[in-house]
């Protein structure tokens, strides 16, 4: 069984709350959330354990206002580069769902030289970053549910063209949450990915 650390780091005067397994240094995984969830959701789901079963490190983090991080005039991208400098992770590779995806896709687009892979599910505020998406790694994994009301499957296949060498992967029957819904496929496609990524 792995143990898998709760604690908190602070980032310019912010308390943020992470969870966290394995050593953190290159090539690890850092969770984001969608914007009715947080961090426990992914060790509730079974993510956290089947990633540290694969032999992956990974942090999952409360962005201010969800979960156990208070509220905080602070960015999202302010809290990510605090969180790898503090954990010491180079070359992460970001897991982002919907409202996380758009923050991940902002973020690797603004700081490619400390994003080696991204994982986007559902991902929202594609087409209005669609002039820099060629610009996202060639490691991104897209995993969206075919009947996702809230991100059109669209914006999957738009990441997909725009950016070269990335995979899609399509939830059969699965709505917005396609890895809440089909939590098998999603760990089998992020360890996969993953490995592939790092080796």
């Amino acid at each position: 069984m792995t143990t898998i650390r709760n604690a908190t780091i602070a980032v310019d005067g912010c308390s943020i709350n992470i969870l966290q397994s394995g050593k953190t240094t290159a090539n690890s995984l850092v969770f984001l959330h969608g914007k009715a969830f947080q961090a426990a959701t992914w060790q509730e789901l079974g993510t956290l354990d089947a990633v540290a079963a694969a032999g992956l490190s990974f942090v999952a983090l409360d962005l201010p206002g969800f979960g156990k991080s208070p509220e905080a005039e602070i960015t999202p991208e302010k809290v990510i580069n605090g969180v790898l400098e503090t954990m010491d992770i180079k070359d992460a590779i970001l897991v982002g769902p919907s409202m996380g995806g758009k923050i991940a896709i902002e973020y690797t687009l603004d700081n490619q030289n400390k994003v080696v892979g991204l994982v986007l599910i559902g991902a929202v505020g594609v087409t209005e970053n669609q002039e820099r998406l060629k610009n996202l790694p060639a490691q991104t994994l897209i995993l969206w549910g075919e009947n996702d009301q809230i991100s059109d499957p669209a914006n999957g296949e738009l990441l997909k063209s725009e950016i070269a060498g990335s995979k899609l992967v399509i939830f059969a029957g699965a709505k917005h949450p396609c890895y809440l819904e089909q939590p098998d496929l999603w760990h089998r496609s992020l360890v996969d990915f993953t490995k592939a990524v790092t080796g």
